[in-house]
């Protein structure tokens, strides 16, 4: 099955990369079972990041881009004794709680989610909407990046798109703390709307927080946006679950992302994505 979702997202390109950079002698579209294998590989590693001054983004899709840096990353952290933990903007501090990440990274739908999620932000949506106010019809715009629009989305659509838009909202809460945690909790949430975005949270959530920065703020809203998406994912059932999961370690996928990120990722965020 695994295979199958792989193939979902890999190009025609893709799979001869793979197939050239594993010398596979199988036809991996026939055989997918192996696409892990190969996504995994050092060999695939090292041909799309170890060429000096060559993006990898001109030898892959962006989806195969992610989900080997993805592998990469719970490979590394097989090995690291700790990692940099996000405290404040441009203050980090050692935690040797590596377990949970690793955990997090052993799953294989978890490993394809992350993929997915950050593969999605390469090309986001913005547009507009119309909404019904005591003024008659108005024009509202909204945008992916946007949590307050996506909230805001979510209370006029109809019923049966209300998971995907909340699915949205936790893909944008994992992203935006995962790989730009400085402006997530410096600059995203502007002080006169961080009550709207807690409001959503529910009592429990604040009554509880001992921060109320952009980050946690974002790690709760994505919890419990996540949470409200998995009762709407019945196109592949092993996905909702897997959003059960992140809902419950959403710390744990974020700092996969941050370790990814601080690794990998910094150079190249702003060309990637275009966003913080």
């Amino acid at each position: 099955m695994l295979g199958s979702l792989y193939l979902e997202h890999l190009s025609d390109a893709d799979l001869a990369f793979l197939g050239a950079a594993g010398q596979s002698r199988y036809d991996v579209r026939r055989d997918p079972d192996q696409l892990e294998a190969l996504i995994d590989s050092t060999e695939t590693f090292r041909a799309l990041f170890t060429v000096a001054g060559r993006d990898p983004l001109l030898r892959g899709s962006p989806f195969l881009i992610f989900a080997v840096l993805v592998h990469r990353v719970v490979r590394d952290l097989r090995q690291a004794t700790f990692i940099e933990e996000w405290v404040g903007p441009r203050q980090r501090v050692p935690v040797f709680d590596t377990e949970s990440l690793r955990d997090f990274g052993a799953d294989p739908l978890r490993r394809l989610f992350l993929a997915e999620l950050l593969a999605s932000y390469t090309n986001v949506a913005n547009g507009s909407t119309l909404v019904k106010t005591t003024r008659g019809w108005r024009r509202r715009r909204f945008s992916e990046l946007d949590p307050l629009r996506l909230i805001e989305l979510a209370e006029v659509v109809p019923d049966a798109d209300r998971p995907l838009v909340y699915r949205r909202l936790g893909d944008l809460s994992l992203f935006l703390t995962g790989i730009f945690p400085d402006y997530a909790g410096e600059r995203l949430v502007a002080e006169r709307d961080r009550g709207r975005l807690e409001r959503m949270l529910g009592t429990a959530e604040r009554e509880r927080a001992d921060r109320h920065d952009g980050v946690w703020l974002l790690e709760q809203l994505g919890r419990r946006a996540y949470r409200i998406a998995q009762h709407g994912a019945d196109r592949r059932a092993a996905m909702a679950a897997v959003l059960a999961e992140v809902s419950e370690n959403f710390a744990a996928a974020r700092r996969v992302l941050n370790f990814l990120t601080d690794r990998y990722l910094f150079p190249m965020r702003r060309q990637w994505f275009g966003t913080g």
